[in-house]
């Protein structure tokens, strides 16, 4: 989805909760745990400077809009260089905080020891990639081998009979996230595990969700991808498929991406933190214990599938381990 999309449909979101937090009493996340300025009013106050992953982008902005609203003091920039762009950033000291749709990668982490910045992962919410086809195409379920079979670097698959004789005699029309897309990689790397990191390219390319949305609904063979809740807003005109992993098919949902179910297209998203930031400016931890405070309704804001109560707890001790 196209940034200024994304910014339309979460502002109206931060409004609500922000009223919501504030007949609230916003929590105690004005009690930070780390040192620090204080402002005027006894609360934290400094500059916080996040980048990284444009996928978790809405949330994090979410949160320093948020926190904006309580604590004005504290100012947040948030950036989206994308996920190799902020870790690149973050292992040379540069942020305090990392946006990353991946877990961090073993060249990330030499860089980051070579430096001396030593972080803690923190998972923020669970995201789903959904397969989805025109609603009138008799295909309900691929397995991954299927799913390279039609978006892998070396398919040549024009029509679904090829991918499967049982599906039906209907041309291909693939719509899908542009090489710059965290979507993308994830799909590239993580479901196909292609070695070239890529996906066929031959396809209707898009950063604006709404593109593949319609080149999807248009077209009889269409078929494309993206973030579960944005199917779920576009349920009416697609048909999601569900995925068999080897164990059955099973159908994208909050449920079954939480459960880990849903492999391997469900992916937890995270925020890395700098511990010494942390623990050094009083707005750095203000602004993470403000986060994940209120981390179920951030990720609602930002369109994903909140963590399930055991995940939320793993999250929360991560947190308190920062300050040790």
């Amino acid at each position: 989805m196209k940034r200024s999309s994304i910014r339309r449909a979460v502002v109206p979101g931060i409004a609500a909760l922000a009223l919501t937090l504030s007949a609230c009493g916003g929590g105690d996340a004005g009690q930070t745990s780390g040192g620090g300025g204080e402002g005027e009013a006894g609360g934290a106050s400094g500059s916080v400077i996040v980048d990284g992953s444009s996928t978790v982008f809405p949330m994090s902005d979410a949160a320093a809009e948020l926190l904006s609203e309580e604590n004005p003091e504290v100012q947040t920039t948030v950036s989206e260089s994308g996920t190799g762009g902020g870790f690149e950033r973050f292992c040379n000291g540069e942020t305090d905080i990392s946006d990353a749709s991946r877990p961090i990668e073993e060249d990330e982490i030499a860089a980051c020891e070579e430096n001396g910045i030593e972080y803690t992962e923190l998972q923020v919410a669970t995201d789903a990639l959904t397969m989805v086809v025109n609603p009138d195409l008799d295909v309900d379920c691929l397995t991954v081998d299927q799913i390279t079979a039609l978006w892998g670097p070396d398919s040549t698959a024009t029509n679904w009979n090829e991918i499967d004789p049982s599906f039906p005699d209907q041309e291909i029309a693939l719509f899908g996230p542009g090489t710059d897309s965290g979507t993308y990689d994830y799909m590239a790397n993580d479901v196909i595990g292609a070695e070239s990191e890529a996906t066929r390219s031959d396809y209707e390319a898009s950063e604006d969700d709404n593109v593949i949305v319609q080149g999807v609904a248009g077209t009889e063979g269409g078929t494309g991808y993206f973030g579960y809740t944005y199917f779920e807003e576009n349920a009416d005109s697609l048909k999601a498929l569900a995925i068999d992993n080897g164990e059955g098919c099973v159908e994208p949902s909050a449920e079954t991406a939480q459960a880990g179910e849903y492999t391997p297209l469900a992916r937890p998203l995270f925020i890395y933190v700098n511990n010494a930031k942390y623990n050094d400016n009083a707005a750095t931890a203000e602004y993470v214990d403000f986060y994940i405070e209120n981390l179920a309704d951030i990720a609602e804001v930002g369109q994903f599938i909140p963590l399930s109560e055991d995940l939320y707890a793993e999250t929360q001790a991560n947190l308190e381990g920062i300050a040790g």
